[in-house]
This record gives C-alpha cells, sequence and structure tokens, in this order.
C-alpha cells in the first residue's frame, strides 16, 4: 500500500469513527428498523469510500448523508416494505451515563414513538422532515441532498409536521381516555347526597 492510499484510508476511518453515528442515526429515523438502518449505513459509507479522492474536504458528511438518503430510496422503491421495530440503534454509553432506569426507559419509548409517526407519514416528507429538523439541515441543503426544489422541501416539511402534530394529538387524545372513562365511572358510582342521607 502506497503512502497516499495509507493517508486516504486513515482519513475516511477518523470519518467514518466521527460520522457513522449520526449517519446510523439517520437512517434508523428514515427506515425504522435496526438491522436494515445498519446495512443502510454500512453501504453509504462503502459507496463514500469508492468515490473518497473526489469528496471535497469539509463535505464529506453532506456526500455520505446525500448517498444514504439515495440508496435508502432505492432500496424502498425495489421492496416498498417496511419492518416495525421497538429497538433504536445503539446509544453510546456517555449519552446514558448517570441517568436512571426510568429515564433511559423513556428516552427509549420517547424514541420508539418518533419511528412509528415518522412511519405514517409519505416517503418523501419523511425524509424531507429527518433531514430538515432532525439533522438541521437548511431548506437549500436538503433541496440538494433530495434532488428536489427548496420550494418542495418548504412544502413536504410543512405538510409532514402537520401530520407528526395530528398524530401526537390522536395519541393524547387516545391515553387520556380511559383516565377519563375511569372518573366518569367512579363518579357515577359514587352515592348521591340523598342516598348517603337515606343510609
Amino acid at each position: 500500500m502506497s503512502r497516499r492510499d495509507a493517508a486516504r484510508d486513515a482519513d475516511f476511518t477518523a470519518f467514518m469513527e466521527q460520522a457513522g453515528p449520526s449517519l446510523l442515526r439517520t437512517a434508523w429515523l428514515l427506515t425504522g428498523d435496526h438491522h436494515r438502518a445498519q446495512e443502510l449505513t454500512q453501504a453509504s459509507l462503502v459507496k463514500t469510500y469508492a468515490a473518497w479522492p473526489r469528496v471535497r474536504e469539509g463535505e464529506a458528511l453532506a456526500y455520505a448523508r446525500r448517498v444514504l438518503v439515495n440508496h435508502r430510496t432505492d432500496v424502498w422503491r425495489a421492496t416498498r416494505r417496511e419492518v416495525v421495530t421497538d429497538t433504536p440503534p445503539e446509544t453510546p454509553a456517555r449519552a446514558v451515563e448517570g441517568a436512571g432506569r426510568r429515564d433511559a426507559e423513556g428516552t427509549s419509548d420517547d424514541r420508539d414513538q418518533v419511528v412509528r409517526l415518522l412511519r405514517t407519514l409519505p416517503e418523501q416528507q419523511r425524509r424531507v422532515v429527518v433531514l430538515r429538523y432532525y439533522t438541521d439541515l437548511s431548506e437549500q441543503a436538503t433541496a440538494e441532498v433530495l434532488g428536489i426544489s427548496v420550494g418542495a422541501v418548504k412544502s413536504a416539511g410543512s405538510r409532514g409536521l402537520a401530520a407528526l402534530r395530528a398524530a401526537l394529538a390522536d395519541a393524547a387524545a387516545r391515553e387520556d381516555a380511559p383516565a377519563t372513562a375511569a372518573t366518569t365511572t367512579a363518579t357515577d358510582q359514587r352515592p348521591s347526597a340523598r342516598e348517603r342521607s337515606a343510609r
């Protein structure tokens, strides 16, 4: 191996260690499946490595993210099937260090809910929401990654967020319904003042 190849491998290894976790989380939000997210991340890194000599300095993450999204789209078109999972990708130990078990379970539940809600969105809305609001890309950067117009990004993002808000409201209403029913039942079963005086 030449020095140039060794230097390229070293640069890419450093990039992979830094960007890998972020790419994996993005892939998980896009797929909703832990194993498919790993496969998608690996595929995007392989393609990025193959193009590494052509990747401009400072643009590696954007390039890898674009490869990831494009590969996800190709796979989605080929399969059109998804698998629901309750297991998010591994979280670095430092992220949960010192947190209680209850907090960790709550975080896992929240992440699971996010993935489930994202899965209800049309593919393009999901991609826009993930890139705009999870990876914090600008509208222009999101448009470049997805190969669509800024107007399409704005429209898909607005519709996606509206759909997620509506889904959250519905979920909250369903959670409140049993408690409301139980309270109503208990109130109905409570004796009236006349009945208490008769006793």
